[in-house]
């Protein structure tokens, strides 16, 4: 298991049937989960969690057949009173304790998202609050509640990453931002708080950011020395943007290829993502038709089941099924795998951690049973074996 790519080499398809199924579900927590994420830039309402090696971030949920339990060498994942996988590293970071000299708390500056340094660097968005606020967003919740900060300084969020670094570990840093109605939305900042992270901490570093109105903005970002960066379209689907998020159907999704394209001559293939939210109404064909469109230019489309962020608009939206994400999940990993692209690829950012989607492991899963000679979720001979879902599996 290398740095980059945190998937077991071994990770078998009913690991990634379970993470997929949890991932829409959730799991009941009748143990201490340390680690956690509330509101913030994005559909990610979470806890967070190692399932049998794997980075997985998955919604809390008291109605869940899923549930946490604490074991005498760690926590298990049951359903019907039988273990299905093992957890561990949930414990909170150490570095959450310390704050800056003028007492500012650094888990209100930066979480720890696994291994992964994460932070909204401008907890602010022109969209929030208005007939424009995206439905799955929750930005302004943690604000709201004194979980954060407004405004993280470059100063501040170097100082942090040493920190994460050297006390928890953290590999890399991932750095997003509210959009701006300046011209660059809010890239040029970001990008100076990653250009701070890079050069103290000397990790990896994504930003991500909305389209620029001038893509010139694109070769400032990339002089500042970020490895990665996302920029989000949130669905390809343009009715499903018009009612969840009527600003960035206005941008346009022929702006997000421009933007892309722009991005891959500048960063390389696979170090430019987007955000593909499964589960707001969106049509599944249309979907998998532009994630391949967007592979094909290099770009890495990152697809998450929706996870409604307490407080947001689409609240009591219901996450998608296991059964509507997985096909989809199983096209894109097709694409990317022929393009050569994955985790591994990415080098920071929501593509490298993976946690909040399966997509990752379905690509690996599958590269895994063709290589074996059988078909991803057959049961065959020398496959992986699929784990029957609340029944015991085979010894």
């Amino acid at each position: 298991m290398t740095v980059l790519d945190r998937t077991p080499a071994g990770t078998s398809a009913h690991v990634a049937e379970l993470i997929m199924d949890l991932q829409s579900v959730g799991l009941r927590i009748e143990t201490t989960l340390e680690t956690s994420r509330t509101g913030g830039a994005g559909p990610s309402d979470s806890g967070m969690l190692w399932i049998e090696g794997v980075p997985v971030t998955v919604p809390p949920s008291e109605t869940s057949p899923y549930s946490l339990r604490a074991e005498d060498d760690g926590q298990g994942i049951f359903r019907d009173g039988v273990k299905v996988a093992s957890v561990a590293g949930t414990r909170r970071p150490r570095f959450y304790d310390l704050e800056t000299a003028d007492g500012v708390p650094y888990h209100q500056i930066a979480l720890l998202h696994l291994d992964s340094l994460a932070s909204t660097v401008v907890q602010a968005c022109n969209y929030w609050g208005n007939s424009d606020q995206c439905g799955f967003c929750g930005i302004g919740v943690s604000l709201a509640a004194g979980n954060t900060i407004a405004k993280k300084t470059p100063e501040m969020l170097a100082e942090v990453a040493v920190a994460a670094r050297d006390l928890d570990g953290a590999v890399d840093a991932t750095l997003t931002t509210g959009s701006s109605v300046a011209p660059d939305r809010g890239a040029l900042y970001v990008a100076r708080c990653g250009q701070a992270v890079k050069e103290a901490a000397g990790l990896p570093v994504e930003v991500q950011f909305e389209p620029p109105r001038d893509l010139s903005v694109l070769d400032q970002v990339h002089d500042m020395g970020v490895d990665s960066v996302g920029v989000h379209v949130e669905s390809f689907d343009p009715a499903v943007l018009a009612r969840v998020a009527p600003g960035k159907f206005r941008t346009g999704i022929d702006a997000y290829f421009r933007t892309w394209e722009r991005a891959v001559q500048l960063f390389g293939e696979g170090r430019v993502s987007t955000y593909v939210i499964l589960g707001m109404g969106e049509d599944p064909d249309l979907t998998v038709e532009m994630c391949r469109r967007a592979v094909d230019i290099g770009v890495y489309p990152f697809v998450v089941p929706l996870r409604p962020v307490a407080g947001s608009l689409m609240e009591d939206v219901p996450a998608p099924s296991r059964e509507y994400t997985e096909p989809i999940y199983r096209k894109v990993a097709g694409f990317l795998a022929a393009r050569g692209l994955g985790a591994d690829t990415a080098v920071a950012g929501c593509a490298r951690c993976q946690a909040c989607s399966s997509l990752n492991l379905v690509q690996q899963s599958s590269q895994g049973d063709q290589r074996r000679g059988t078909p991803c979720g057959t049961g065959a001979p020398g496959a992986a074996p699929l784990l029957q879902i609340g029944k015991r599996p085979s010894a």
